[in-house]
């Protein structure tokens, strides 16, 4: 009995697998993933925007023919004389004032040797302020509203213009041209602009003072505008 009973147990045990001593197949963590330090960037110096410098259209001009603050939409540059023998921009201030305007009604005005040196250039309050002028009245305004006006004092009617006053005529001229891209063909006489008056007077020649003042602002040569005919006084007109 015993040793059928043990040649059954043998059977029994021949049927088990092979004995497995390698122990169940477990996968080990991945490793903890490495911080790598990022490799410090040199700073970069810091980009100074680039600042456009205005281009000075002429050297030496005085400073306050250039205002600061916005400028005006200037397109028309219109010359007159006094038709007075004597005066400045005193003096023509306050005859403005006594017709009720509120203050000179020119940009500029240049001397003749009487109230202000021979060839000196005033600066009207109207041109600080970049201002509209009262100096050429017309149904649509462009000449004051859009028009540097130029006062010589002198009755060019019946007499020249002096040397200085032309030479600082065509300088500040010029200079109007070129900073404010005024052709020459917009520099006119009073009379240019339509009004019924021969303001700047005879004596004045508006033409050579285009050609002048366009070559000091490198603009060349332009063709002179025909002048048209009129009369009357330039002081005692209504410019406003």
């Amino acid at each position: 009995m015993l040793a059928g009973g043990c040649q059954q147990k043998t059977a029994v045990v021949e049927k088990l697998p092979p004995a497995n001593f390698n122990g169940p197949l477990v996968q080990a963590p991945p490793p903890p993933p490495v911080e790598q330090t990022p490799k410090p960037v040199p700073a970069r110096p810091p980009v100074t925007p680039e600042v456009k410098k205005p281009t000075a259209p002429l050297t030496g001009i005085p400073k306050d023919w250039a205002p600061g603050g916005r400028a005006n939409d200037w397109k028309w540059i219109v010359i007159h004389h006094s038709a007075t023998p004597a005066g400045g921009a005193k003096a023509f201030d306050k005859m403005h004032k006594q017709k009720g305007w509120d203050e000179l009604g020119y940009h500029f005005v240049i001397g003749n040797g009487t109230d202000t040196g021979d060839g000196q250039v005033e600066v009207g309050p109207r041109w600080t302020k970049q201002k509209h002028g009262a100096h050429a009245k017309t149904p649509d305004n462009q000449f004051n509203e859009r028009g540097i006006g130029i006062c010589l004092v002198g009755n060019f009617d019946t007499e020249r213009p002096t040397r200085a006053q032309v030479a600082a005529l065509n300088r500040l001229v010029g200079f109007l041209m070129k900073t404010y891209h005024v052709s020459p063909t917009q520099v006119l006489g009073h009379e240019d602009t339509g009004r019924a008056t021969d303001c700047p007077g005879k004596f004045m020649d508006v033409a050579s003072v285009r050609r002048a003042a366009g070559q000091v602002a490198g603009m060349g040569r332009e063709e002179p505008m025909a002048r048209t005919a009129g009369a009357g006084g330039e002081m005692l007109l209504d410019r406003k």
